[in-house]
């Protein structure tokens, strides 16, 4: 499989560089039993003991809404292969997984719509007033990067590395978007605030942004919501209530990539490739202590798959993008070792052509040449 291969290949590269990438997804997606069972609820218990008997390293938790589900991978040292290895797989076998549950519908896609009910009290983040109405669910998938050096410690903590990375998404991530927004409803995900007037209930990002709450983003000591990173709590009460807790933001420091959209296209492969080749431009950078440029200006993505009179589109962007391929072949020229001398010449144009192809003609999308 040619994108297996790069992959690997790109690992290599990294590894000669004396760093090993860290690299985990987050996947959201609802689900729904029929009507007569319309009030039962997930055993996630169930589900997890199934992904554990599948070597999968992740587990599925409840997330913010109603019937609203999270794919979280945990931190046992897989390589970014691994790491998509195991995304793919619940990609796939998630829906017969639930199934056994009596779950009728498995969401894997951009947005559920009409998918709860309810609006958010005036200045509050989790209290519901009386007033109902239907919220849109956007699912997202969310790609945390960070690397480690030869003494396992986390660069994107001690060092201006992190700065580097998030720049790097920043510049590569709008010729790219076709690979995290891999079919048309993920562009109506983009519009759910401004389109239905859900900004206070969703928090979902609309552009290409940086800092620590943009949409790609750079935790260090504190998070999204101006929490304090890498709190692990050690010790409990009776109730639940933390006694002893330990901080250490160092391990958790990380660039999340927060713009994908969970679809049954999305190939968690293709996204590892566009991951490891910012964190090799992002140690090209620091390596050679390169200053970093001024972050650049939020910039919106595009309102489809297609052209329109506002813009090019996701397919046509990715295809008059040079990045992704020359960045491969160039990792390819200029190293080599007996594995990567068996590799077929050019592989990233070869990928980027296998990539687009998928998009000449779907039951959706007809791509006019």
């Amino acid at each position: 499989m040619l994108v297996k291969q790069t992959i690997e290949l790109l690992q290599r590269y990294i590894d000669s560089l004396g760093y090993k990438p860290v690299i985990h997804f987050e996947l959201e997606g609802c689900y729904s039993f029929s009507l007569q069972n319309k009030d039962k609820k997930l055993d996630f218990s169930a589900v997890n003991s199934i992904l554990s008997s599948l070597n999968i390293e992740g587990e599925l938790v409840p997330e913010y809404w109603a019937n609203q589900w999270e794919y979280v991978s945990k931190f046992n040292g897989q390589s970014p292969l691994e790491e998509a290895n195991n995304l793919d797989v619940v990609i796939k076998r998630l829906p017969a997984i639930l199934a056994l549950q009596g779950v009728e519908q498995t969401l894997i896609k951009p947005v559920v719509w009409s998918g709860d009910r309810g609006k958010l009290a005036v200045n509050c983040e989790n209290v519901f007033s009386a007033e109902h109405r239907a919220v849109h669910i956007p699912n997202a998938v969310q790609i945390n990067v960070s690397v480690v050096n030869e003494n396992n410690e986390n660069i994107v903590a001690n060092t201006l590395f992190g700065d580097h990375l998030q720049y790097a998404f920043m510049q590569s991530s709008l010729g790219c978007c076709l690979l995290y927004l891999p079919e048309e409803e993920a562009f109506e995900r983009l519009a759910l605030k401004t389109r239905y007037g859900l900004a206070q209930e969703l928090c979902s990002p609309v552009n290409i942004s940086g800092g620590h709450q943009g949409s790609i983003a750079l935790y260090k000591k504190i998070g999204k919501h101006n929490q304090p990173m890498g709190i692990k709590t050690l010790l409990v009460d009776q109730y639940n209530n933390a006694l002893v807790s330990e901080y250490n933001w160092q391990e958790t420091a990380r660039i999340e990539h927060r713009l994908g959209a969970s679809s049954l296209r999305y190939c968690a492969y293709s996204n590892v490739v566009f991951a490891l080749l910012n964190v090799i431009e992002a140690l090209h950078c620091y390596k050679n202590q390169t200053k970093i440029p001024i972050a650049p200006n939020e910039v919106n993505l595009p309102s489809s798959l297609n052209d329109t009179k506002l813009g090019h589109g996701a397919i046509t962007l990715f295809r008059e993008n040079q990045w992704f391929s020359h960045s491969i072949n160039t990792v390819q020229n200029n190293f080599t070792d007996k594995i990567s001398a068996q590799l077929p010449k050019n592989i990233g144009d070869k990928l980027k052509k296998s990539i687009l192809e998928s998009y000449q003609f779907t039951g959706e999308i007809y791509l006019e040449q």
